[in-house]
């Protein structure tokens, strides 16, 4: 399963694929019954997509083949839009995946899950126990805790009136009017905002506050999670979030993207369009794949150019082969990389192959980045890797032309109501944030606050902050 030395990761690598593998077998062959006559690509956590057969046999490598899925669709976005650098975050009902990318995803093979290290080709993000279902609760010490535990779907969030009593996140935004308690859900769920108001007044009161006190301390304290998440995979690692653009995706994320942008002294941000279901997305448009690897240790001055590049092109000839038996369409790319490391390091840096040169050089500067300080010590190789690639289903989203919008639905679409119902709005003034539909957006800015609404996702624009919509349907966030 894992052709790298480190036995303990090869050991959890073989665990957990014969633990998957039967179940992701009868799944998966189940599926292409019912799809008869029809080729069932199953998405990878590195990114790409390998045939269902083959899948059930490497389960291991589609642990995160969902956030995979959201980081895949947002690159190739950002090819239309002329935006390479995103730092992302996908807010769904449980957890919140932050991650990083710098023209392309960063992929990892030392990601770990439920802290155990797999080290199979996985999309680079860091995952916390923080999401719209994420319950708040006071600990043994009298602090606000959010997450990691969850209300889950059913019974959910307070105001999903299904017999949840513990406040959540959501609850906090019904409360504090960023999520109209009128509409109507996916799924035809209405929302019981009196009984997310009793239960943040319950949690208020433990804590000697008001409800809405309490629901901005809710929200303050999974926004700071969220950024000390964002933090380690950015600065931590080197980069400055100023050259990057936040982005908010899955049904919780637009509700948070201001307040962590300014956390993260960030002006801009980006709330992709279908971002309520952008990993969905991902996966249609997502590139057939292969990401092979096999150690090879050795210093890198004791071997040739050619020597490492016999080892790569064995690789990609096989990454070739599994592809082309799958059927892959039109031309394959190949990009090789090698891991190295300081003699006597434990830990390794991928860097592209060109040539030893280059290797050495792209692993100083990278050292240098994520350390800051580099070493006059002879570099070991210690694996190659080979990423092959078919092409993928190009995404061309139309351009949302305001002029061939319905002006009907776009006037009705624009209408502003307060998004506090009158029990909420008699306890904390008028309450009224301006609501519109999010296809009510064009090219002119709005000023927030502002509550935009589509049926997966709900963005806040906060005050201070401008919302436009690019030629595409995303929503472009600028701080005044």
């Amino acid at each position: 399963m894992l052709p790298e030395y480190k036995e303990y990761e090869r050991g959890v690598a073989t665990w957990l694929n014969a633990s998957l593998g039967p179940v992701v077998y009868r799944y998966l062959s189940t599926l292409e019954k019912e799809l008869s006559g029809n080729s069932l690509q199953i998405m990878q956590s590195s990114g790409e997509t390998i045939a269902a057969a083959k899948a059930s046999r490497t389960a291991v490598n589609l642990l995160l083949s969902g956030p995979a899925g959201g980081l895949t669709a947002l690159h190739a976005l950002g090819l239309q839009t002329g935006t390479s650098r995103f730092i992302s975050f996908d807010m769904g009902g449980t957890s919140t995946d932050v991650a990083l990318l710098d023209g392309a995803p960063v992929t990892t093979n030392e990601g770990t899950i439920a802290e155990l290290p797999v080290g199979v080709p996985m999309v680079d993000m860091h995952t916390i126990g923080a999401g719209g279902g994420s319950i708040a609760a006071l600990d043994t010490g009298g602090m606000l805790q959010v997450g990691p535990r969850s209300a889950g779907a059913v019974p959910g969030p307070v105001c999903y009136g299904q017999g949840g009593t513990q406040v959540t996140v959501t609850d906090a935004h019904v409360v504090l009017g960023r999520i109209d308690p009128s509409s109507t859900l996916a799924g035809g769920l209405t929302l019981d905002s009196a009984a997310a108001l009793e239960a943040l007044e319950r949690l208020g009161a433990a804590m000697g506050v008001d409800a809405k006190t309490a629901a901005e301390g809710v929200l303050a304290v999974a926004n700071e999670q969220i950024a000390a998440a964002i933090r380690l995979i950015s600065v931590n690692r080197g980069y400055n979030p100023q050259d990057f653009t936040l982005t908010s995706f899955g049904g919780a994320g637009g509700l948070h993207v201001c307040a962590l942008a300014e956390a993260m002294n960030m002006t801009r941000a980006l709330v992709p369009i279908h971002g309520g279901v952008l990993s969905a997305l991902g996966m249609i448009v997502a590139q057939p794949g292969r990401q092979l690897s096999r150690t090879a240790t050795a210093l890198l001055s004791d071997l040739t150019d050619a020597e490492i590049e016999n080892g790569l092109a064995e690789l990609e000839a096989q990454g070739r082969a599994e592809l082309t038996a799958e059927g892959a369409q039109g031309p394959l790319a190949a990009k090789s990389s090698v891991d190295l490391r300081y003699k006597g390091q434990s830990y390794t840096l991928n860097v592209p192959w060109h040539s030893r040169a280059q290797a050495k050089q792209a692993f100083v500067a990278l050292h240098r980045q994520r350390f800051g300080y580099d070493h006059d010590t002879e570099l070991e190789l210690v694996n190659l890797r080979s990423a092959v690639t078919a092409q993928g289903v190009e995404l061309v989203l139309p351009r949302a032309d305001s002029e061939n919008t319905n002006r009907s639905t776009k006037s009705a679409a624009n209408r502003v109501h307060s998004t506090h119902p009158a029990s909420l709005a008699a306890t904390y003034g008028s309450g009224a944030y301006p609501s519109i539909r999010r296809e009510a957006l064009d090219e002119h800015e709005r000023e927030g606050p502002l509550v935009i609404i589509e049926l997966a996702a709900t963005t806040f624009v906060a005050p201070g902050w401008c919302a436009k919509r690019d030629a595409i349907g995303n929503i472009e966030l600028r701080k005044r």
